[in-house]
């Protein structure tokens, strides 16, 4: 029987739920056990992709294209899995799955309510899902961690909190616990714990008790035993049921505060996981990978060298739109063991209209770019902010900056040299003029032009090396040196097929196309120190173990030839995929066309 984990939040959302319940399910992997995860988002959306990344964050892709919440990142980070888009559950998905089958007469003519039809759809969703294989073994999970996003009481995450009230019974006592993570706010050094009284009395309220109570510091001082006491006696728990999450410098010390606090302990005798059957070499594993974790952690730690990285992007209002470029820098760093300094500048900064309307930030910006060690431009929608992107890019190029695009970066690089190389000074992207003379940059002739929903081109897809890259390509060796890669996808607008001749006569090599060799999908300067672009996010499918090739090459770069030339040899002989086995095929495999478009919304999420 799986056991079930529910994370929910009480005071303020935002706070931390994602990293706890990764964190746990990370501790939980150490003993062996097997591992699934899934997010509860209660908005209406069908899915995340429509949504703009300085509202909700980051858009984060799955190997079958589903666009969900950032967390599902995390949780693939932190467990080393590979989710579908079913195990981001949101109200949209719920009500269109309940009203299908009204419409279908699927409940006998009954007047269709929240209590029982659309509580039961939540409950057979998470029983389901929960059951899927999602790491190497491709067996049943033994744990299935369920986040429920937003906090009690909200209108919208009602009928999920009465689910879950009903599933505590469905699946019983010893298969089913509660962590409910709460702030409490330190005032001048007071820590207050009338928040987290009223959420816990909200919560057992409407019929859920905690198991254990998450008390989250957004301060560098513990949780004091005088306060978890409080707690306690408030809350209708044991002291051994309170554990503090403080501040600490690295999200990846989460795991082992919390290992220090005895969660693991706890949870084996309130879950019964001793009766788990459990391999030897699952067992092994788990040590392995408790050994290896602590061991990335107690390193950084011991940082002296450090690398800069500047990110020229268009979101930078808001950093968790960029969560997964962050996580994959943070991931190659520890590698070379190099402490990130990561700098942010605005894309428009660093144009001429700025300097005139605010030469203070325009300096301050082109400072940044100057004097970077590597330069960063990722993926976007919108004109906003490109002119930014591209001198950015031509300062990399000619300057022998390390620099790396991705998606939009990758397009920008393109039409950058177009313009200062081909002399094509309109060369430019459709999407930002529909009407040039001069498309570098073109919209996918197979993407509907009327309609958001399932129009990008996304999910996993594989890319094929030139063959005479074996010998020079950088990007290749970070790959293993192997001639066929997988990276997930996110566009909907390409390389133009007609200007292909004439960029790569002109020096501009693209080293990975598709499989029939039409598209272009990594580009790469031979005579220059790191100068990649990817059409692919490549950041998705990083993990702190095993960070993404083209990231690990271009923070490597940054950090110097020497360690660039170290990271090539290792990832040569090193590098495995985090992608299952019976995930890696042919593109005309990968394509989902008995999909409704639905489930398959995608949008821009920036216009401007």
């Amino acid at each position: 029987m799986t056991k079930y984990i529910l994370v929910s939040g009480g005071v303020v959302s935002g706070i931390g739920k994602g990293v706890i319940a990764s964190s746990t399910g990370l501790l939980l992997k150490t003993i062996g056990l097997k591992v699934s995860a899934i997010k509860i988002d209660p908005y209406m959306n069908i899915d995340a992709g429509t949504m703009r990344p300085t509202e909700h964050g980051e858009v984060y892709v799955l190997n079958d294209g589903g666009e969900v919440d950032l967390d599902l990142g995390n949780y693939e980070r932190y467990l080393d899995i590979t989710l579908s888009r079913d195990n981001n559950i949101t109200t949209g998905k719920i009500y269109r799955e309940v009203i299908e089958k009204e419409r279908k007469g699927e409940y006998l003519g009954k007047t269709v309510q929240i209590v029982p039809h659309v509580t039961n759809a939540i409950q057979d969703w998470i029983e389901r899902v929960s059951k899927i294989p999602v790491d190497d073994t491709g067996e049943e999970p033994d744990v299935c961690i369920v986040e429920l996003g937003g906090t009690v009481g909200d209108i919208e995450s009602a009928p999920f909190v009465e689910a879950m009230r009903q599933f505590q019974f469905r699946v019983g006592h010893k298969n089913f616990a509660l962590i409910h993570v709460s702030l409490v706010p330190d005032m001048h050094g007071e820590q207050k714990t009338k928040p987290t009284q009223t959420t816990v009395h909200s919560l057992r309220g409407l019929g859920l008790l905690p198991d254990l109570i998450a008390c989250r510091l957004l301060v560098r001082e513990p949780l004091l035993d005088a306060t978890k006491e409080k707690i306690s006696m408030f809350c209708h728990v044991a002291a051994e049921q309170v554990f503090g999450v403080h501040d600490v410098s690295s999200v990846y010390h989460v795991p082992l505060l919390l290992q220090s606090q005895g969660i693991v302990e706890y949870l084996r005798k309130r879950l019964d996981l001793g009766s788990v059957n459990v391999t030897e070499k699952m067992v092994q594993h788990g040590l392995s990978l408790e050994k290896r974790w602590r061991d990335m952690t107690t390193g950084q730690a011991r940082l002296f060298d450090s690398v800069s990285i500047v990110l020229v992007g268009k979101y930078t209002d808001l950093k968790d739109s960029y969560m997964s470029v962050i996580k994959a820098l943070e991931h190659s760093a520890f590698r070379v063991h190099r402490k990130l300094n990561l700098t942010w500048v605005e894309s428009s900064d660093l144009e001429p209209e700025t300097q005139e309307s605010n030469p203070a930030k325009y300096h301050d910006a082109w400072r940044a770019v100057v004097g970077a060690g590597g330069i960063l431009v990722p993926g976007g929608f919108g004109s906003r902010g490109t002119e930014g992107m591209l001198m950015a890019i031509k300062y990399a190029r000619e300057q022998q900056i390390p620099f790396l695009g991705i998606c939009l970066g990758f397009q920008l690089a393109v039409i950058e040299w177009a313009r200062n190389v081909l002399n094509i000074s309109g060369a430019t992207s459709a999407e930002f003029d529909p009407a040039t003379e001069h498309p570098a940059i073109v919209f996918m002739p197979e993407i509907s032009r009327t309609h958001m929903g399932g129009t990008m081109r996304l999910g996993l897809r594989p890319t094929v090396f030139e063959k005479d890259t074996a010998g020079w390509s950088k990007v290749r060796k970070l790959y293993g040196g192997v001639g066929k890669i997988w990276e997930r996808h996110r566009h909907r607008y390409e390389v133009n097929p007609e200007w292909v001749e004439k960029l790569t006569i002109s020096g501009l090599n693209f080293c990975g196309k598709d499989e029939k060799g039409e598209r272009m999908q990594v580009l790469e300067l031979p005579d220059h120190p790191f100068f990649v672009g990817l059409q692919a996010h490549p950041e998705f499918c990083t993990r702190p173990l095993n960070p993404s090739p083209p990231f690990l090459g271009f923070v490597a770069a940054s950090s110097g030839r020497h360690v660039l030339v170290e990271q090539l040899a290792f990832q040569h002989a090193n590098f495995k995929p985090p992608h299952p086995v019976e995930a890696m095929i042919d593109e005309a495999a990968l394509r989902r066309d008995d999909l409704p478009p639905i489930t398959q919304a995608a949008g821009p999420g920036d216009t401007a």
